[in-house]
């Protein structure tokens, strides 16, 4: 009788471990995901957006396309646009072309 109870421990003991193993397994395969996971946000991360305008100048419909306004490059105001550098915002509002009264190109270029 006295090994009895010993075999039922015994037992109980491996059905212990093989539960264990299986726990052990999908904490393994939860670390894996995480580490994908935390792969796929570098990744992301590392996606450089493209640069930023700097400056765009709206342009009027048909033949007659003069630049009718100057824009921060990130203006939602801003419509058929063009980028232009910092030097041509500056030079084509000195000749009178008018400053977005939302984004004010001419407050981030100095001009007032």
């Amino acid at each position: 009788m006295s090994e009895q109870p010993s075999m039922n421990r015994l037992e109980v003991l491996r059905f212990l471990r093989r539960v264990q193993e299986q726990q052990l397994q999908q904490t393994d395969r939860w670390i894996a995901q995480e580490q994908q996971r935390a792969a796929a946000a570098t990744r992301a991360a590392r996606v450089v957006p493209p640069a930023d305008p700097g400056f765009v100048v709206s342009h009027g419909i048909g033949q007659d396309r003069r630049p009718f306004e100057v824009h921060v490059g990130d203006c939602r105001m801003a419509k058929r646009t063009k980028p232009v550098p910092p030097i041509e915002a500056r030079r084509l509002l000195g000749e009178g072309v008018e400053a977005c009264q939302f984004c004010r190109p001419d407050s981030e270029l100095g001009m007032l």
